[in-house]
């Protein structure tokens, strides 16, 4: 009888062993997977750049309804890549982009002059963002000028990040000279 309890507790004693092996392989493999899935970026999610010659950048196809189909020279609709299809010559449209501008962290228009704004942004811009990037400087100082003449109630609804927004956009295009930036996103808005 000693012997069949002692049988049972080493059997019980190695099925616990095996459960908790399997437990932890199941949990490796979850975290593996989790690894993968949100640590590890994949070379397909890079942003998209601007087109190499007579053709669209690698990975970036355009909506069609995004772009209205265009006339060509015999009156025949665009054929969804570019219109560049030797009739016609008809040139693509420029390609769209990301640009990153670094965190401004700012003093906001306050008679005390203890609130801040911490801000970082994304440009969406027309063609590639050699321009964007090349005036750099004189971008971020307009940025500087316009945020810190913000005052903190202008910017705290929901209506004042849209029209904070809009004067960014008009800003940097009018220090660049021409309608570059389409859209800007907030990617970080603090006010302290």
């Amino acid at each position: 009888m000693a012997e069949e309890i002692e049988g049972e507790k080493k059997k019980s004693g190695l099925l616990k062993w095996i459960i908790l092996a399997v437990l932890l392989l199941l949990l490796a493999g979850g975290g593996y997977y989790a690894y993968l899935k949100f640590f590890v970026a994949a070379p397909a999610e890079t942003p998209p750049t601007a087109p190499a010659e007579g053709g669209e950048a690698p990975g970036h196809a355009e909506p069609a309804a995004e772009a209205p189909a265009k006339e060509e020279a015999h009156g025949e609709a665009a054929s969804g890549h570019g219109g560049s299809d030797g009739h016609g010559g008809g040139k693509a449209a420029p390609a769209q982009s990301l640009v990153t501008v670094p965190t401004f962290v700012v003093n906001l228009s306050d008679p005390s002059g203890r609130r801040y704004l911490k801000l970082s942004m994304d440009l969406e811009v027309k063609g590639g963002p050699e321009a964007v990037q090349g005036s750099m400087s004189k971008i971020r100082d307009a940025l500087l000028m316009l945020l810190s003449s913000k005052s903190v109630e202008e910017l705290a609804g929901v209506e004042g990040k849209i029209t904070l927004r809009k004067d960014v956009a008009d800003r940097i295009n009018q220090v660049l000279g021409k309608p570059v930036v389409l859209r800007v996103y907030f990617t970080d808005f603090v006010i302290q």
